[in-house]
């Protein structure tokens, strides 16, 4: 198993693996069930791919409001006096405009050949308000042992982002350091395999899918076939 190691001077900035929050940012607890409304976690890969990283979250007390007025970046909250630490005060500042960064205190360490890779918390992609964070993608290599900022997009005019006491604003994912890796064509035995893999689950829909379809209330279909293989897959590569 990969370690993460941490370090950094403000405990309320722990990080942790991040957790679908129901009810919260990934939807209500409603069922797969007819009439009910589609959630974010009923979909299998966006919550492994939401459950995949490392969230952190706003260690302060207080509100911070982020917006763009008359084209300029407004950042308001009552940040008081600064701590003892000598650290930037406040930690948040405009970074050309159309970015802000905020200097996190924290420091990541990865087991060698891999990464760590900022991104936006993925209760960003379920947002409606418009008022989550946009973290901006940045890879930092594990031989860099400073305590690291994050980067910010700026909110578009009018907009406002907001960080609250205990709310997670950013998620960062471990990866491989280099993408080693080139795109090519299938070739034709792989392409027909794919394609007979493909046509067999197709064939199959109905009995995978068997006492698990169901219609949303916004008469969208669903059914549990790739729920299905996928528990199979995982079980079969628990065995080996």
């Amino acid at each position: 198993m990969e370690k993460v190691k941490y370090r950094l001077n403000d405990p309320r900035l722990a990080p942790r693996r991040t957790k679908l929050e129901i009810p919260g940012w990934a939807g209500q607890r409603e069922p797969r069930a007819n009439g009910s409304r589609e959630q974010v976690w009923h979909c299998v890969p966006f919550s492994e791919g939401a459950q995949y990283g490392i969230e952190l979250f706003y260690p302060y007390d207080n509100e911070l409001r982020v917006s763009t007025k008359d084209g300029r970046l407004v950042l308001e909250s009552d940040w008081g006096d600064p701590p003892d630490s000598g650290v930037n005060w406040p930690p948040f500042r405009s970074f050309g405009g159309d970015f802000y960064t905020y200097q996190l205190l924290l420091d990541l360490k990865v087991e060698k050949g891999m990464a760590i890779r900022t991104e936006p918390h993925p209760r960003f992609y379920n947002d409606r308000t418009g008022t989550v964070p946009i973290a901006v993608p940045a890879l930092i290599r594990n031989w860099w042992p400073m305590l690291f900022f994050c980067v910010f997009k700026s909110p578009d005019e009018g907009c406002t982002h907001i960080f609250r006491p205990k709310e997670p604003f950013a998620q960062i994912i471990v990866i491989p350091e280099e993408a080693n890796f080139e795109l090519e064509p299938m070739s034709m035995e792989e392409f027909a395999e794919r394609e007979l893999q493909a046509r067999r689950i197709y064939n199959s829909r109905p009995t995978l899918s068997a006492g698990t379809e169901w219609t949303s209330s916004t008469d969208t279909v669903f059914d549990g076939t790739y729920r299905h293989l996928h528990r199979a897959a995982k079980e079969k590569a628990r065995q080996g």
